[in-house]
């Protein structure tokens, strides 16, 4: 394979001779011209190999027309030959690209250095159309500071010592290309070798690609790392990253690299290892998909709705409350809370201390709905299991006053020390929720995924219960129909206590379309419709409750009639005494209108309504 990093020190000692070589000597035997034509084969190309190939045996060795040893400005506008070459394979194979531009890569950093060791002025820099070249040879070392070699707008600061210990004669070279960096695009970018902290997006190249070499002796990383400062070729936007990226043959990586800091103009580089670098800019803002955006916010809001009427309906109708009622109303009160914040207050990033207040609050609440589902399971199973002994509504009841402090105090503490380990994790520029750098988001994952699971067994262990219960029925209706609605209600607790959030857990980097498609869809329809199926299982289908709405809905029914019987009423009685008495003119006496409108009222005059209030 290539050399990617470092010379060999059997290259050095050709540079060191080469005033003694004799380029017209090179013929096909020769390791550079050898080396080239197996990379092209390798890659499918044989068109036009021996050309390309003896091009760069002679670049790799100086070697210029009439076999003269290349200057830095000759080296320099080889790019052009170089062009002319590519245009000749064969297009539309990115393989042959990547190989061909490899070996460009490697042997003009050959070439640059063997420039290097043959003169002797300590710095050489040539400026051209297609490159910007600088070189420098260390002697002695008389500053612990390092020194910066320019190319272009591009920087590298090395340390004199670092040249010193790690090169082959104390020559350092830096090359700046022009446009090299279209060649070997974002096309040739693979998140697989990329070590990022997020999901990122939209890649590009947005400077010049460099190379920096010295002809280190190792293999390895450099003892100090070396500094680049890139300037970007577009201004870096709000929602976008820099990476500092290195070419390995086949595609970008960051591997030993990383942003020392970055702005809109500029990015600075620590590396520790020479190679050809460059910086690739992605974008951090979340790719949206439409549908299920719109099946989010309808589903959250039908939610809201149901868990508005479920939280009204377990506080007012008085005969069902009980501790499960009470479960069940803080379940609701924390969903409709967390909903409601999270659909008005997920993109509001702006300022940041709001953001990250949103940020800390969307992390409470849902970890305390998530605490309040462990409630509702623990009752559910308690509930099942004293079946045999006790009347299911009233089995298992919790002592209030540890549910409260335990349902509202474990996520207090947990964002309490979520906060103090990493309260910048809190809000990001993107939306106002956890951070996905580093581990921090296992702060909520965590307790959801211990939760869930023992959600998950008390679940499984309640359908086991019944099943045993259902099996030695007796001819009791009352305990069958209780029975079986408890039976059905477990079902339906799948997802009332949360355990279809672990699907989530499967939306992971290595699942792969069609599945990863299929299991969003499934996670989100699921758990957007959480508040109705709380409505739907423990109001509707309850009996005691719907006898309440119906006796709510009737005493509306009599309050409307009895409202328009009454106005009715009213109405006929001014009618009757406009037609016995009508409207005193102006010469009327204000006595006796007075005498007139004293009447007996409605209720007198007309008896049946009066029999009807009775």
């Amino acid at each position: 394979m290539f050399s990617k990093r470092n010379l060999t020190e059997a290259t050095y000692v050709s540079y060191t001779n080469i005033k003694q070589e004799t380029c017209s000597n090179l013929n096909n035997s020769e390791p550079t011209f050898q080396d080239c034509q197996k990379q092209l084969n390798l890659s499918g190309s044989q068109d036009n190999s021996r050309q390309i190939c003896t091009s760069f045996s002679k670049l790799s060795h100086g070697c210029g027309k009439g076999n003269t040893a290349l200057s830095l400005k000759e080296i320099g506008d080889s790019y052009l030959n170089f062009t002319n070459l590519t245009s000749q394979l064969t297009t539309g194979k990115p393989k042959e690209k990547a190989v061909l531009v490899t070996l460009y890569l490697q042997n003009m950093e050959k070439a640059v250095l063997a420039a290097a060791v043959r003169n002797t002025e300590e710095r050489q820099s040539v400026e051209g159309p297609f490159m910007d070249i600088e070189t420098r040879r260390v002697k002695k070392c008389s500053l612990i500071k390092p020194f910066t070699l320019k190319a272009g707008k591009q920087t590298m600061d090395i340390l004199c010592t670092t040249v010193q210990k790690e090169s082959l004669g104390g020559a350092v070279a830096f090359i700046s290309y022009a446009s090299i960096g279209s060649i070997i695009n974002e096309s040739f970018v693979s998140e697989e070798n990329l070590m990022t902290k997020e999901k990122l997006h939209n890649f590009y190249l947005n400077s010049k690609v460099v190379s920096g070499t010295m002809g280190s002796r190792k293999n390895t990383s450099l003892s100090m790392s070396i500094n680049f400062t890139f300037q970007h070729e577009k201004i870096k936007r709000e929602n976008e990253q820099s990476l500092c990226v290195y070419w390995q043959g086949s595609s970008w990586s960051n591997e030993g690299c990383q942003v020392i800091s970055s702005d809109e103009n500029q990015t600075v580089c620590s590396c520790s290892h020479l190679s050809s670098f460059a910086i690739l800019m992605a974008s951090t803002k979340l790719q949206v998909d439409p549908v299920l955006t719109m099946i989010t916010y309808v589903g959250l809001s039908l939610s809201l709705l149901c868990l508005f009427l479920a939280a009204l309906t377990f506080l007012l109708c008085r005969p069902i409350q009980n501790t499960s009622t009470s479960l069940h109303l803080q379940l609701s009160i924390c969903l409709f809370l967390a909903h409601l914040l999270f659909l008005t207050g997920i993109n509001q990033t702006k300022p940041k201390v709001l953001c990250s207040i949103i940020a800390g609050a969307l992390h409470y609440l849902y970890l305390a709905s998530f605490t309040w589902m462990l409630f509702e399971g623990l009752q559910l199973f308690l509930t099942v299991r004293n079946l045999r002994v006790a009347n299911y509504i009233s089995a298992g009841k919790f002592k209030r006053r540890f549910i409260y402090p335990f349902g509202y105090g474990i996520p207090a503490v947990i964002v309490a020390v979520s906060a103090g380990v990493g309260h910048s994790n809190y809000g990001t520029h993107t939306h106002c929720w956890l951070s996905f750098h580093g581990k921090f988001i296992w702060s909520f994952l965590g307790p959801v995924f211990v939760i869930a699971l023992i959600n998950l067994s008390f679940y499984l262990t309640t359908l086991y219960i019944l099943k045993d219960q259902l099996s030695s029925l007796n001819n009791e209706v009352s305990r069958m129909h209780n029975t079986r609605m408890l039976t059905f209600k477990a079902i339906a607790q799948l997802f009332i206590l949360g355990c279809s959030w672990s699907i989530g857990f499967f939306l992971v980097e290595g699942v792969l379309d069609p599945i990863r498609s299929i299991v969003a869809y499934s996670f989100t329809i699921i758990n957007v419709l959480q508040g109705i199926y709380i409505y739907l299982v423990y109001c509707l289908l309850n009996h005691k409750v719907r006898e309440e709405y119906r006796n709510w809905f009737k005493k509306m029914k009599r309050r409307t009639e009895t409202n328009n019987y009454d106005l009715f009423g009213s109405v006929t009685h001014t009618r009757m005494m406009e037609k016995t008495v009508g409207f005193p003119g102006k010469s009327s006496n204000l006595s006796s209108w007075q005498h007139v409108t004293h009447t007996p009222d409605a209720s007198s005059c007309f008896p049946e309504s009066k029999k009807e209030e009775e």
